[in-house]
């Protein structure tokens, strides 16, 4: 199973960041399109590019978290986690990169995540269509006898 590497697309992100680009352009091509519509058109097509997928890969050292080409990313070092479980966020959490009452949620899709307990005490969830798939990843790189 390892390495593993799973990239989730952010589809109602798309579909609801896609709504007001079709307008903006449209607006843009049938009217004398002001700046700052060309600028929240602008704002809106980097948007849906860095945020409209997360891929996780998990080797042996580490757990990678890249949020479309990789511009935004972060790792965690396996030796740094305490534990791992498969959770569900509450809705209200949100979608993208969010300070949680618990720690940060990384997510573009979805309520379904897992949680990094990290030993200093800190959770990051990282959200997934393929929890128990990562889950289990996860636990097989933190194995002893697998590192």
């Amino acid at each position: 199973m390892l390495p593993y590497r799973h990239t989730q697309v952010g589809r109602l992100v798309l579909a609801i960041v896609a709504i007001p680009v079709v307008v903006l352009v449209l607006v843009t091509v049938l009217v004398e399109a002001e700046i700052g519509a060309l600028v929240t058109l602008g704002l809106l097509v980097i948007a849906m590019l860095l945020f409209s997928t997360i891929t996780v890969e998990v080797d042996r050292v580490s757990i990678g978290i890249r949020f479309g080409p990789g511009l935004v990313h972060k790792r965690f070092a396996l030796s740094d986690i305490r534990g791992v479980q498969v959770v569900r966020n509450e809705w209200f959490y949100g979608w993208g990169i969010r300070r949680l009452p618990t720690g940060w949620l990384y997510c573009v899709s979805g309520l379904d995540a897992v949680e990094l307990e990290m030993e200093d005490g800190t959770r990051h969830r990282v959200g997934t269509d393929r929890p128990r798939d990562l889950e289990s990843a996860i636990r097989e790189a933190l194995k002893p006898a697998a590192r």
